[in-house]
């Protein structure tokens, strides 16, 4: 092909001066009066009482009208729905008077049909070269998306909210299976329990338990599972089993959690270890001096409360004592402790001392101040012990981020004994 043939081609017949003011000025002649009549959007003018005037083929297209159906014959305010023309002579109209411009108020219009319509209202007022106001000019804007998309999200939210509130149901019921029902009765012993959960979105991985070994025994413990949710559940449910397992084919308390921790490095080995603090203990009447022996073994667990009857206490230290399922070999911490008539010991998680408070110097309430809150509180019973911590979480509202499970044993004074 030649250049001439080439340049021949190429020319556009529109692209030449004249043409292009010629196609300019059918554009300017023909945009005005059909920009109003099909755009968008719909157009009306009304009277300041409210009569039609001037309505678009975009409205009367939405609304199923013909045009003389509407001007001159109907107001505004009779192609509204019944609320909708409460709220337009109650609020909106008002509103238009007052400010002169109204804008983006949600509306239904009556179809000639019957049907309604949701559209986005704005209307203002024009006023003539004396300031006095002369008529209304309503722009109107079709919502029917806009309300498919809401209805939509309200559905979802319901539905959102409907499954909400059922894994709240299962959570509790998931929460209550990993807990004992009732604490074993251990005769000559008090014993009372509670576990104050954070959230009811997500299962907590705090556990305790009280059951009877061989004759004149019985083992306990409370542990707290490192995260939360199913996989946390699961964890929580083997190391229960695991400890009533193990303990009654060896209750000595450092080879009850040595049994756990070694469960724990079998089953969650990989790239998702899985780990828990731990105290196990094991009771036995104390026939000589009265009372109970209890021998304490701690894996990484916060130390015991232990109250006395003459009102002193203190933690039960527990050195040394690491992690269970993260070592192999995992060293384990144990200590023996008599309680007498009238002595109280107290287990806990730590979702009690690493709540956000104001006492603590990191915000948290911390070990300081649960030793003080014991030693105000002493001497007490099991039940009482319970009771206050209970009400002490209570006022750390939301402030308490991690499940927390306390258990207290406690061995009542006889009635000489109480005698002064």
């Amino acid at each position: 092909m030649s250049t001439a043939d080439e340049t021949e081609d190429s020319k556009d017949p529109f692209q030449g001066p004249a043409d292009q003011d010629a196609r300019f000025s059918e554009l300017l002649e023909d945009s005005a009066e059909d920009l109003y009549e099909h755009a968008p959007c719909g157009y009306l003018s009304t009277l300041l009482d409210g009569r039609i005037a001037k309505i678009n083929a975009t409205l009367l297209d939405w609304l199923g009208y013909e045009r003389d159906d509407l001007v001159g014959r109907k107001h505004f305010s009779e192609l509204l729905t019944v609320g909708g023309r409460l709220y337009h002579e109650t609020h909106f109209a008002p509103l238009l008077r007052m400010q002169g411009e109204i804008s983006g108020i949600a509306l239904e219009l009556k179809a000639a049909n019957g049907s309604r319509l949701p559209v986005m209202v704005t209307s203002a007022v024009k006023t003539g070269s004396d300031g006095e106001p002369l008529l209304i000019r309503t722009t109107i804007f079709d919502a029917r998306d806009r309300r498919a998309y809401e209805t939509e999200l309200l559905r979802a939210r319901q539905q959102a909210d409907l499954e909400r509130d059922r894994l709240k149901v299962l959570n509790t019921t998931l929460q209550k299976t990993l807990l004992p029902p009732v604490l074993a009765d251990v005769p000559g012993l008090d014993v009372a329990a509670h576990y104050h959960i954070a959230s009811l979105d997500e299962v907590g991985g705090d556990f305790y338990d009280l059951f009877p070994l061989a004759a004149g025994t019985w083992g306990m413990f409370l542990g707290d599972v490192c995260g939360k949710g199913a996989k946390a559940a699961a964890v929580t449910s083997l190391a229960r089993y695991t400890l009533r397992a193990a303990a009654v084919y060896n209750p000595d308390p450092a080879a009850v959690l040595g049994n756990l921790n070694t469960v724990l490095g079998h089953e969650y080995n990989g790239t998702d270890p899985r780990f828990c603090t731990v105290v196990f203990g094991l009771l036995a009447p104390d026939p000589e001096r009265g009372g109970f022996t209890i021998i304490l073994a701690s894996g990484g667990h916060p130390p015991a409360l232990l109250m006395r009857a003459d009102g002193s206490a203190d933690y039960l230290p527990t050195p040394g004592g690491q992690l269970i399922g993260v070592l192999p070999n995992a060293h384990i911490s144990t200590t023996n402790v008599h309680l007498g008539a009238g002595d109280t010991l107290l287990l806990h998680t730590d979702g009690l001392t690493e709540a956000h408070t104001a006492i603590g110097p990191d915000g948290r309430y911390g070990d300081d101040a649960l030793l003080a809150f014991a030693r105000a509180l002493a001497p007490t019973t099991a039940s009482g012990a319970i009771g206050a911590v209970r009400d002490l979480l209570d006022t750390f509202g939301t402030g308490v981020d991690d499940d927390t499970a306390v258990l207290a044993i406690h061995v009542p004074r006889t009635l000489s004994e109480e005698r002064p």
